[in-house]
């Protein structure tokens, strides 16, 4: 069961549909001052928690990513795996690179906790390897035989990503992207002019009234922290609509704000992608303000866990359901004080990054005295 814009919670007959995505696919740990929980370690990045996220809300996810053999990849396929994740196009090889994030959530002021993001390994200082796109070439092939998609998802503006963004149009999928930053302005561009929706925040694009597009989204939407986002959709005169604001749900409890955007996401994909581009645009306006709504509801419930997806590890399914159905109808996003962790946690970081995992490598077989082992 889960809440939707013309129900708050019903039981999913088949498979909401398929979602193939492109970008950061990363292996998060998490490691918290406050509750002094042990360190987690599951897959993240933005792509990641999108897919991930959406395969708990019952569709068919199909990450696309090229990683780096070893652990840390190791441990991203196992837990895409544990949420009913396709591995299908996600390669694992020497010339790939697994991105690792490591995150921090101490007291700030006022006792509210909060977070900070590091790409360097803790242990060794040496810094995590970063974000590799896979070529184009694959993505000609992947877009070949992914068969129908109702939706495409990216968060890097990379010629491979873009490849699959204007197949998934082509064959009336969804396009759906969500960029941290300009970076290549005529990839950005070309990224823009494809998707149907564009969402950013606002504090990590500032640079985006520099870039000159031809085309505007046809949904356009812009986070706003705590005070929630706004909204302009293309009228049918091809104009762009004004702005909307519509104010984040109240949160008693937060623990930790990591991941909430990517949440929001998936809320809006989740009741927005079902039939393609084409049942987007059917959509009227209050079913769309009702899909961004679940949405924000999915965002507001993320508040109250450690981690990007830290709520998925701590509590049922049905819990789940009931908090979300309760945020989504009006209530608080209050979850229980009690959150005790069901995934598997680790207590160590060495192996995750080159250094480590080469100096454990050197450990298992030289001996105390120097010697080798053979």
């Amino acid at each position: 069961m889960k809440p939707t814009i013309h129900q708050p919670v019903h039981e999913p007959i088949e498979p909401c549909g398929v979602v193939l995505g492109a970008g950061l696919l990363a292996l998060d740990i998490v490691m918290s001052d406050v509750s002094g929980e042990p360190q987690k370690q599951w897959a993240g990045g933005t792509c990641g928690n999108v897919l991930i996220a959406l395969a708990y809300l019952g569709w068919e996810a199909k990450p696309v990513a090229r990683l780096r053999t070893g652990n840390a990849a190791d441990r991203i396929l196992l837990d895409l795996k544990e949420w009913g994740v396709s591995g299908e196009f996600v390669s694992v090889a020497r010339d790939g690179s697994t991105p690792v994030i490591f995150e921090r959530i101490t007291r700030g002021s006022g006792d509210i906790p909060r977070h900070s993001f590091s790409w360097r390994c803790p242990d060794c200082g040496i810094q995590f390897p970063g974000f590799k796109s896979v070529l184009s070439s694959v993505a000609e092939e992947i877009a070949q035989k992914s068969g129908p998609v109702q939706v495409f998802f990216f968060d890097r503006a990379t010629p491979a990503s873009i490849i699959l963004a204007k197949s998934c149009a082509d064959r009336g999928g969804l396009v759906v992207f969500e960029p941290s930053s300009v970076g290549n302005a005529l990839h950005f561009r070309q990224a823009w002019e494809t998707a149907h929706i564009v969402k950013y925040s606002h504090e990590r694009l500032r640079e985006l009234p520099e870039v000159n597009v031809a085309r505007s989204p046809l949904l356009q939407i812009e986070t706003l922290g705590e005070a929630g986002l706004r909204y302009r959709k293309v009228l049918r005169n091809g104009r762009s609509g004004e702005w909307i604001r519509m104010e984040a749900f109240r949160v008693d409890v937060v623990r930790d704000t990591a991941g909430s955007g990517d949440w929001c996401t998936a809320g809006i994909i989740d009741c927005c992608g079902h039939s393609g581009a084409a049942g987007f645009i059917e959509l009227k306006k209050d079913e769309l303000e009702s899909s961004i709504r679940y949405g924000q509801a999915l965002a507001a419930w993320n508040c109250g866990f450690e981690g990007a997806r830290g709520g998925m590890y701590a509590i049922d399914r049905e819990t789940f359901l009931q908090q979300v159905s309760h945020i989504f109808e009006g209530g608080s996003g209050l979850v229980s004080d009690s959150v005790a962790f069901r995934g598997r946690g680790n207590t160590f970081v060495g192996g995750l990054c080159p250094a480590c995992e080469e100096a454990d490598i050197g450990k298992s077989v030289t001996g105390t005295d120097g010697s080798t082992s053979h």
